[in-house]
């Protein structure tokens, strides 16, 4: 499978795209057992990064800030127009791992090919990274 994000960044009427499409391997069941899968992420910005180190929960336990941080640049989650720190506490590590590498990537626009070498034929070639879940 190819990394895939649904809405490349591009320019439209002069306008940056910030906003990203993306489908977790599991999903978030909320407490009418549906499940949550398809959502968008936006771009962080400088007052998030502000926003999740003054959290009292970011200081006491700094691993807290990935949620802090997904709760604020997840605009939709399946039917949920935003989601809190708690909702995504219940979501599986797959998810969560899956999350933390989409933001990364859409964050770092970062070239998805990495440089590879073959040991047993020294010849040297690019890898294409791929992102779980995404189908």
């Amino acid at each position: 499978m190819i990394y895939r994000v649904s809405t490349l960044l591009f320019m439209r009427r002069k306008e940056l795209c910030t906003e990203f499409n993306f489908t977790l391997p599991r999903g978030l069941i909320d407490s009418q057992k549906r499940v949550h899968r398809h959502g968008v992420m936006r771009l962080a910005t400088a007052k998030d990064e502000l926003w999740v180190q003054q959290e009292r929960k970011v200081q006491d336990n700094p691993a807290y800030g990935a949620l802090i941080m997904f709760s604020r640049v997840i605009s939709r989650l399946g039917s949920l127009n935003s989601v809190t720190p708690e909702q995504l506490e219940e979501l599986v590590l797959r998810d969560i791992y899956y999350l933390r590498e989409f933001y990364n990537r859409i964050n770092q626009q970062s070239n998805t090919d990495i440089p590879a070498h073959c040991p047993h034929c020294d010849t040297q070639f690019n890898v294409r990274l791929e992102l779980a879940g995404e189908s």
